[in-house]
């Protein structure tokens, strides 16, 4: 395979049908949202455009809601009609208006100007519209509606008339290759085997797909390799990196591995991270960061940060700094959760100066409990625990079920999944989920079996992507496409072409010997093994803070990897060696089809079979292979989860 692209690969990607939508990453020296725009647009901008008041048609409440007005051209400043009118000297058009207010400085200008240039970041679920919906912090009992034509499941018969109220037409079933191929990667992260496709499709019983739900959620060391990707992301934890060397970061990965192997209770599961052992104490311990850091990186603070956005949707780093410009959340809220570990008394500091009180713990809600302030640490920890996981903390059984939800599905039915305050586009299906949850005894993979086999999940994907949508304009219609995380990717590309890693990065007992045993699937998981600069680009993220989604657009970084970087040429040209070795004889028609059932679960077209020849050749090539594994590799098709 040689580096650049070859005429072949070049005409298989056209004739193939691969499309790539890219953009650009943001400049890091970003202009802050929360700190240098939002206060210009209150003080400046929000009496008449933003909350039910929108002079000229312009409204300021979301980034929807100003990308609508077609006055701001995110990465343009030059090209926007906010900064020309922010400029202009023409009474009729500049902003504020004459006599309404005082001009911005140009200090002030450049503000706009570089928040705009660098793509008009927005604070995710943030709106200067006030809202009135507030989210009751206990579960209601749901009234299940009636069944229509027979679809008796609950989460379907909620999702039927939610669908029927909107005069939305019920998307269509999805066929037994796209159902195996899609729960095959949500339950474990691997692609189905070409015989167990078959072996599927010719099972002519009407429980089949529930059956196979439940075969994979039994595999217990697979689920456990494929959700450690979830929840490393969401509690930080990785193999290597920032922290690890000076002992200022620990890992928990035994623990969460085990707790997924064992499939614990996810009460106790919360409960052992918060109130922790030794081999679970790396999540509430954070990261001591050498240097001077502010005051809103303090292991105390990071503390509250990571407790409140993981469990509870919130995002308590603005009120870290100052209270909250995003939700109701305050300076003391955000400093009373920290205190609880603290070890000793915590100065509560505002923009990072010293505002001489002291911090005392606190619950975010007092009426589930308080806690003792003369407790000792590992006490208040165990009183905290105690308060996170109440069975009358709907917050908290909410939080984890609309991230499930989401996980399957593509969108939360809270959106962002880190907005918890939004109103939810179904509150009894969110309520009904949360509520299973509980009555199971917090058992995920209950839930997880449970969404899957409704038809709600079994169905064809929504086309428009809920992105496109602002979010008082959403309506559900479908789940929604999903890409490929890149541990799936790389799991599936291993796969196929036996190559990849031969042991594990992850501390894990008996992992490399299940590893050396495996023929049923890729010797080492991605999930298990340190990250690379293709795993990377892809979206694996550092896990330096927490991450609860990852992008779901391919950028152009993406693209250039995929189409050219160094990591997929070797993986792909090592895989046509080691295909071609394993069976020298077999034609260039059986590596086609054979690559075509293992990677997208079906045969290729006459078409595709027809161009697929010319680029493996008669008889077949290690580079010819090479480039149709490629080809295949870069297809959406193979990387979306349908």
């Amino acid at each position: 395979m040689r580096q650049n692209l070859s005429f072949r690969f070049a005409a298989g990607l056209i004739a193939l049908g691969f499309v790539v939508s890219s953009g650009f990453a943001a400049d890091p020296k970003s202009v802050d949202f929360a700190h240098d725009i939002v206060p210009l647009i209150k003080d400046r901008c929000a009496k008449c455009h933003t909350n039910g008041t929108y002079k000229g048609s312009f409204s300021l409440d979301t980034r929807q809601a100003t990308l609508k007005s077609k006055a701001v051209v995110p990465g343009k400043s030059e090209e926007s009609e906010l900064v020309a009118r922010l400029l202009s000297d023409d009474p009729e058009e500049q902003m504020p208006p004459k006599g309404k207010g005082e001009r911005l400085t140009v200090a002030e200008v450049a503000l706009f100007r570089g928040w705009i240039d660098q793509g008009m970041r927005w604070e995710e679920g943030f709106t200067f519209k006030q809202g009135t919906y507030v989210a009751p912090l206990k579960l209601k009992q749901v009234e299940l509606p009636p069944a229509r034509d027979g679809r008796d499941h609950p989460i379907d018969r909620i999702v039927d008339a939610n669908l029927a109220e909107h005069q939305v037409a019920r998307p269509p079933a999805i066929d037994d290759a796209t159902f195996l191929r899609r729960i095959d990667l949500d339950l474990s992260g691997i692609l189905p085997k070409p015989e167990a496709l078959e072996a599927f499709l010719n099972d002519s019983s009407g429980d089949k797909r529930a059956r196979q739900a439940r075969r994979l959620l039994d595999d217990k060391e697979v689920y456990a390799e494929h959700w450690l990707t979830f929840w490393n992301d969401l509690l930080r934890n990785d193999y290597k990196g920032t922290g690890y060397i000076d002992g200022g970061r620990k890992q928990i990965t035994g623990w969460l591995y085990q707790s997924l192997v064992e499939n614990t209770p996810f009460d106790r599961f919360v409960y052992e991270l918060i109130s922790p052992t030794a081999e679970s104490e790396g999540f509430i311990n954070g990261i001591k960061w050498r240097g001077r850091v502010n005051a809103s990186q303090v292991p105390e603070i990071q503390f509250s940060q990571n407790v409140s956005q993981v469990f509870f949707g919130i995002n308590m780093k603005c009120a870290s700094c100052h209270d909250s410009f995003i939700d109701r959340w305050k300076l003391d809220d955000a400093y009373g959760l920290a205190a609880i570990i603290a070890e000793q008394p915590l100065e509560i500091h505002r923009c990072d100066k010293p505002t001489g009180r002291m911090a005392e713990p606190k619950f975010m809600w007092p009426e589930l409990g308080s806690i003792d302030p003369s407790l000792s640490k590992s006490e208040r920890l165990a009183q905290l625990a105690r308060l996170v996981t109440d069975k009358d903390n709907g917050r908290f059984s909410r939080t984890i079920a609309n991230r499930i939800w989401q996980r399957l599905m593509g969108r939360g039915i809270v959106h962002p999944v880190d907005v918890m305050a939004n109103e939810p586009w179904s509150e009894d299906l969110l309520d009904y989920l949360a509520g299973y949850l509980v009555d199971h005894k917090y058992d995920l993979k209950a839930l997880i079996e449970h969404i899957v086999t409704a038809q709600t999940y079994q169905s064809r994907p929504a086309v428009l992507k809920s992105e496109a949508l602002g979010d008082d304009d959403y309506v559900f219609r479908g789940p929604e496409v999903r890409r490929m995380t890149a541990e799936q990717y790389l799991d599936a590309v291993w796969a196929i072409t036996g190559a990849g890693p031969s042991k594990p990065d992850a501390p894990v007992k008996g992992a490399a010997a299940r590893a050396a045993e495996s023929k049923a699937r890729p010797k080492v998981r991605a999930s298990m093994v340190n990250s690379d600069l293709l795993m990377r680009s892809l979206g694996r993220p550092n896990r330096e803070q927490v991450v609860t989604t990852r992008g779901d657009v391919l950028t152009t970084l993406q693209a250039l990897d995929l189409s050219n970087g160094q990591i997929l040429t070797d993986l792909v040209t090592q895989g046509a060696a080691n295909l071609l070795k394993a069976q020298p004889e077999a034609t260039a028609d059986h590596w086609i089809e054979s690559i075509y059932l293992q990677s997208l679960s079906r045969r290729p077209s006459d078409g595709e079979l027809t161009t697929a020849r010319e680029l493996v050749g008669l008889p077949a090539t290690p580079e010819g292979l090479a480039d149709l594994l490629w080809v295949v590799f870069v297809l959406p098709e193979f990387q979306l989860i349908r």
